[in-house]
């Protein structure tokens, strides 16, 4: 067989620096605390998968939906985050 040689050793220190100083730059974290039973991290990872997204998207898509219908969602036209007009 042909196999190709790498010579990937994983993420070196600059790689791990560069991603650091990009999520500072670009990201903010939300912390969700659910319970360990019942409705836990398990159910709603499930759920996301059953709509096709990850636990990320399916969080964000449930607060814009819920801040869509709330009383102030004649508040914001742009959605920042996808430069899409809202509904």
């Amino acid at each position: 067989m042909n196999e190709k040689k790498t010579n990937y050793r994983g993420n070196t220190e600059a790689r791990k620096r560069a991603t650091n100083k990009y999520h500072k730059e670009t990201i903010e974290t939300i912390a969700v605390h659910v319970p360990k039973s019942g409705r836990n991290k398990e159910y709603y990872k499930s759920q996301a998968v059953a709509w096709g997204m990850s636990l990320n998207q399916f969080a964000i898509s449930a607060l814009d939906e819920k801040i869509a219908r709330g009383p102030l969602s004649g508040d914001a036209d742009q959605d920042e985050t996808r430069g899409e007009k809202s509904s």
